[in-house]
């Protein structure tokens, strides 16, 4: 399969909306990338729209039960800080990085998601210290490249304040740039989360996350200009794109304190001890487990206390859906029910307190609580986000009405001449110029 372009950069910003397209739009650098560039501002997100399912559907083409990263985080009921699914192990099939490596390709990524441990030449993995005992740059380079990170850190170390935003975009900005300028990799993953941390800590459209757009043109423009000063712009394909959108929450729903109270987790000195059934949060929404399939006496006692729970709009709970549907949404049928939460509510695995906690500003300060969460259905209004592809190989100043985030890796794929075997997701082929800009005819497609 040929080839359409030399080099790709993916760059994800965490949580850019469709929402927020009128807003970047006018900005100076997503401004001149998009002077060139084709895009859709309606890509439909998976579910659960959480951040690690998201990039691992984007490299991989597949939905979260098909690739195996179907939450953030690990079952492990009662832990206040639950292990992440960090590591390339999880992921059940093929990856874009791998097909690039096995092909010749150099290839680097900067906290993408779901990469410890990966066969990529130049790693950064996002993954952090969740052991009182572990040292976060201990980690990161047990679980990546050492000595390109190292270096990394050396040059740009001091950016850093442990996790907080803006300052870990920064640092992973100044390593982008000097990785394109002394790498210059085919295939370059880079995963921004400053975006999505401000909605979290301060609503979806607070003058935090607005400041957060800014900071993110600024870093798109270094990017560019990085490109331009290694000499590979003309032969580079970039795409920016979100992996969800957000919604604004007030209220936090306990399902495991009703559980718990059922006598289906059984709690000692605040511990879990045993469990019969469980809440696991993927924020939007949340997964109901039981832990042995064949107790159907449990399954009878929680799709009973769901079925009334759901009556009441004021229990926060939209929708109930069963494994069967949950699996036809793509997600994790290893779940009996999965829950959609209403406008407004959230999820939170917490056993103590009220089934339902008003959301206080100091409960955010602290970091217990958020303001915005994403994890809802694609379904909900909205909510999708988008995707803008520019540069070689790419036909230019076409808007693509609709298409789904399992449709990127096959896209991707196709820009590096590689091949995802089987994926839920196809190749937009409105986006390709498969030489010369020859075929303009629109098709299923609109001019800007």
């Amino acid at each position: 399969m040929s080839r359409l372009t030399d080099h790709l950069l993916v760059i994800s910003f965490d949580c850019l909306s469709s929402l927020d397209f009128p807003i970047i739009e006018k900005l100076p650098n997503f401004k001149k990338l998009l002077e060139q560039a084709s895009y859709c501002r309606n890509v439909e997100t998976i579910y659960p729209s959480v951040t690690y399912p998201c990039h691992a559907t984007i490299v991989t083409g597949k939905f979260p039960r098909n690739h195996g990263i179907v939450n953030n985080t690990f079952i492990q009921p009662g832990r206040l800080s639950p292990d992440w699914y960090w590591h390339r192990r999880h992921v059940k099939s093929t990856t874009l990085y791998d097909e690039a490596k096995k092909a010749g390709m150099k290839t680097a990524a900067l906290l993408w998601p779901v990469t410890a441990k990966a066969n990529i030449d130049y790693n950064m993995p996002e993954i952090f210290a969740n052991r009182p005992w572990h040292n976060q740059i201990l980690v990161s380079l047990f679980n990546g490249s050492p000595l390109y990170q190292l270096e990394m850190n050396r040059k740009f170390g001091h950016l850093r304040n442990g996790l907080n935003q803006p300052e870990l975009d920064d640092f992973v900005l100044e390593s982008t740039v000097e990785t394109i300028k002394t790498k210059k990799p085919n295939l370059m993953l880079v995963h921004f989360v400053d975006l999505d941390s401000q909605r979290h800590y301060h609503g979806f459209s607070s003058d935090e996350a607005m400041a957060a757009l800014r900071r993110h043109d600024e870093r798109l423009g270094r990017m560019m200009n990085a490109l331009k000063e290694s000499g590979i712009f003309e032969k580079t394909t970039i795409i920016v794109l979100g992996d969800h959108s957000a919604l604004d929450e007030s209220k936090a729903v306990k399902p495991n304190v009703l559980l718990k109270k059922a006598g289906l987790i059984s709690v000692n000195k605040g511990k879990v001890i045993d469990w019969k059934a469980y809440c696991k949060s993927c924020d939007g929404s949340a997964y109901i487990y039981i832990k042995d399939k064949n107790d159907t006496k449990t399954q009878e006692q929680v799709n009973a206390l769901f079925t009334e729970l759901s009556k009441n709009e004021d229990n926060g709970i939209e929708h109930i859906l069963s494994s069967r549907e949950t699996k036809q949404k793509g997600a994790d049928d290893n779940a009996t029910l999965m829950l959609e939460a209403r406008l407004g509510y959230y999820f939170k695995e917490q056993l103590e307190g009220e089934y339902i906690d008003e959301i206080q500003a100091e409960d955010v300060r602290e970091k217990r609580y958020t303001f915005a969460s994403h994890g809802y259905s694609p379904e909900k209004e909205n909510y999708t986000t988008v995707l803008i592809a520019s540069g070689k190989g790419i036909r230019p100043n076409i808007e693509i009405p609709a298409m789904n985030l399992v449709d990127e890796g096959p896209t991707f794929a196709r820009l590096l001449g590689l091949d995802l075997g089987e994926t839920d997701g196809r190749v937009v082929e409105d986006l390709l110029d498969h030489g010369g800009h020859g075929d303009r005819s629109p098709g299923s497609v609109s001019f800007k």
